[in-house]
């Protein structure tokens, strides 16, 4: 397999107080500040940055010693908590900033999706958008003709395309976006959690692009916190914690070691743990199992039936709203239950849903619990995965006999009828 693009021992290093603080501006008024002798009216934010990720007094370690290769026609997923690394490797990659140590080789056309839409100018149409985007990405004028129907109908703001783009919605907004970088097709496509976005269908559609990428020879590096869509998208994974590369390997496996990694124990997770975006209209609180608030991994009999209850707070009224409880071995989703067979209003104010699993359904084992919800009205969502977990003890075999097979056991019978020769 040809390589396209190889990392070797890159850091990337920040020094904070004399110059970065991350706009021009402050550092500006810090360097006038201290020539005329005075207090640096930003010096906060550079005491603020202290033990953070390998943080001294003046510097911060982004990346350190980081190496790895991606092959022609590969999809590799970066996966790692906030602040591992993920997007500062990106951005180097894509030419944004320079490593402070190290070197990337690379061998073709790079195309950064590091924030979809970014160059779109409010005032500008959908239609003088794309051409704008477009020349920002590296398609020629001609390039952009050529695939313009393709990147709308993708899109599917064909009615709007010829409507100001600040009066889109966040999701039609993203689609255009996205559409615009996946038809660029460099040989090389770096894509930062735009998955998190627009709805089920338009995730769909991406997942698709990023394949027909890939089988094309176009080689893909995929940034997300969603471990569903790095299994499903991704061949190899590399995991990044603290701004080093902790565990590269199958995709799947390299979720696992992620989710353990990050498993911080009882009560670990937050509202930081969704993503989605319905993140600021919906979050979720507590769960309960069998009315018990969930502290880790509940010991839980075969015989008993488990009541999942979960607590949260609705911002903003939503039109058509359930909530999705997916029951995942392994990084594998089971099945998933919602609280209501159809969606219905859900008020502003606080709320529950509750799902139960049958008896005798589940194998023993260790299982964990995903947690969100969708608007059927626009197809907004948020997720969060591995949120808590349970496991079935063990008495299953030796109280029941049932057969091993699978991960679970279906209580529908059968029949069987004698036919005359």
């Amino acid at each position: 397999m040809t390589t396209v693009l190889r990392v070797e021992h890159v850091s990337k290093m920040y020094r904070l107080g004399e110059i970065g603080y991350g706009a021009l501006r402050e550092d500006l008024t810090g360097w006038w500040a201290r020539v005329r002798g005075k207090e640096d009216p930003n010096a906060s934010i550079h005491e603020s940055c202290r033990g953070a990720n390998g943080c001294d007094s003046t510097t911060i370690m982004a990346l350190n010693d980081v190496s790895l290769e991606l092959g022609q026609g590969e999809v590799t997923g970066i996966i790692g908590g906030n602040g591992a690394g993920k997007s500062t490797l990106l951005k180097l990659i894509s030419g944004l900033t320079a490593p402070t140590r190290g070197r990337i080789f690379l061998r073709g056309r790079v195309g950064s999706l590091l924030e979809v839409g970014i160059g779109f100018h409010p005032e500008l149409t959908g239609r003088e958008n794309v051409f704008l985007n477009g020349a920002i990405l590296g398609m020629t004028k001609a390039e952009v003709r050529r695939k313009f129907d393709e990147i709308v109908a993708f899109s599917g703001v064909e009615r709007f395309i010829d409507t100001p783009v600040k009066r889109y919605s966040s999701g039609m907004y993203v689609r255009l976006g996205f559409s615009v970088a996946a038809h660029l097709e460099p040989e090389i496509m770096l894509i930062d959690e735009v998955l998190a976005v627009g709805d089920a269908e338009f995730q769909k559609k991406c997942r698709e692009k990023i394949r027909r990428l890939s089988r094309m020879g176009h080689s893909v590096i995929f940034v997300s916190h969603n471990m569903e869509s790095i299994r499903e998208i991704c061949r190899r994974g590399v995991v990044l914690n603290r701004g080093k590369i902790v565990w590269s390997g199958r995709a799947e496996e390299a979720t696992r070691v992620h989710l353990e990694l990050h498993s911080a124990g009882p009560g670990a997770w937050n509202a930081e743990s969704f993503f989605g975006p319905l993140t600021s209209a919906v979050t979720y609180s507590t769960i309960e199992i069998n009315g018990t608030r969930a502290q880790g991994d509940s010991i839980i009999s075969p015989e008993s039936s488990i009541r999942i209850s979960c607590y949260g707070t609705c911002s903003t009224g939503l039109e058509s709203y359930r909530t999705s409880v997916g029951i995942f071995r392994d990084g594998v989703r089971i099945f998933t239950l919602h609280d209501l067979k159809r969606p219905e209003p859900l008020p502003e104010g606080n709320f529950m849903s509750e799902v139960t699993i049958p008896p005798l359904l589940l194998r023993p084992g260790r299982y964990s619990i995903g947690l969100g919800g969708r608007d059927h009205s626009d197809g907004q969502w948020l997720w969060g995965s591995d949120l808590i977990g349970f496991e079935i003890d063990k008495r299953w075999t030796d109280q029941y006999g049932r057969d091993s097979t699978g991960l679970v056991n279906l209580q529908q019978e059968g029949r069987r009828v004698l036919l005359s020769g």
